[in-house]
């Protein structure tokens, strides 16, 4: 049952992510709450697994995504030097700093962060592509540092960070979403390997997970999210995108609201 849940909750995720732009983890989080009860995680590791798996789910969908934006040009290849050990640290850093953090606190930290995101997606603010200097190397680890342990915990690629913060650089629009699509690769990879890893000694965990994460909700989340995605894309030429999305936001500040009160 749950592995026919995440095929559905997959061919959500690819459609609403081609149709509106947004990450699966800020979907998929919420629904693995849910649905995770059912083949019996306890709640003391419940948040941790959904994000863990979240993530796992984001590695094929950044690829996907980081492929079409190289066949575009999109990609600043060489500003992947100074910002990739930053993403690598800061990902690898965010399954060990889940283990001190509660459950309860890392499903509320989610539920702030939801609202957050919701927020913005309301009231959008937009960052002028003004002609600025790139921080130097120290500052760019530092920052992707950061980006990448937030992403990480809170089981999402990393774009809504990434993509302000090289706007504000100076990085023309479409180049800071194509270079936030490579990143949210590495986010996902070794985010989720650090789940892997602070969750391989943990007992009580149900069959078929590695680590923190559940194999039957990554596989099914994963089969159908990729085939809806393009379909997303070509709805969003046609659907009221504006609207939807704003439908849509409000939708997760009830969940975020339900998450947080919880």
């Amino acid at each position: 049952m749950l592995f026919f849940s995440c095929l559905l909750l997959g061919g959500v995720i690819g459609f609403m992510a081609g149709l509106l732009g947004i990450g699966g983890g800020i979907i998929a989080v919420p629904v693995l709450l849910y649905l995770l009860p059912w083949v019996g995680f306890d709640v003391g590791v419940l948040p941790h697994v959904a994000i863990a798996t979240s993530l796992a789910a984001i590695i094929l969908t950044s690829l996907s995504s980081a492929r079409a934006h190289h066949k575009q040009g999109n990609i600043p290849w060489p500003l992947l030097k100074p910002i990739l050990p930053g993403l690598i640290l800061g990902s690898l850093s965010a399954g060990i700093i889940s283990t001190f953090i509660s459950a309860d606190l890392l499903q509320t930290s989610f539920a702030v962060f939801v609202i957050c995101m919701a927020a913005q997606m309301i009231f959008p603010f937009r960052l002028s592509e003004a002609d600025k200097q790139m921080p130097s190397t120290p500052i760019l680890f530092a920052v992707s540092t950061v980006i990448a342990i937030i992403a990480a915990l809170m089981g999402i690629g990393g774009g809504v960070l990434l993509i302000p913060f090289l706007s504000w650089c100076g990085l023309q629009m479409r180049n800071a979403i194509g270079f936030s699509s490579v990143s949210g690769v590495f986010i996902a990879l070794f985010g989720s390997a650090s789940y892997v890893l602070s969750g391989w000694n943990v007992s009580g965990l149900p069959e078929w997970t590695l680590g923190y994460v559940y194999l039957p909700a990554l596989l099914g989340i994963v089969i159908t999210s990729v085939l809806m995605a393009p379909l997303g894309v070509k709805a969003a030429s046609i659907w009221p995108t504006k609207i939807l999305k704003r439908i849509f936001a409000l939708l997760l500040i009830v969940v975020g609201l339900k998450l947080a009160l919880a």
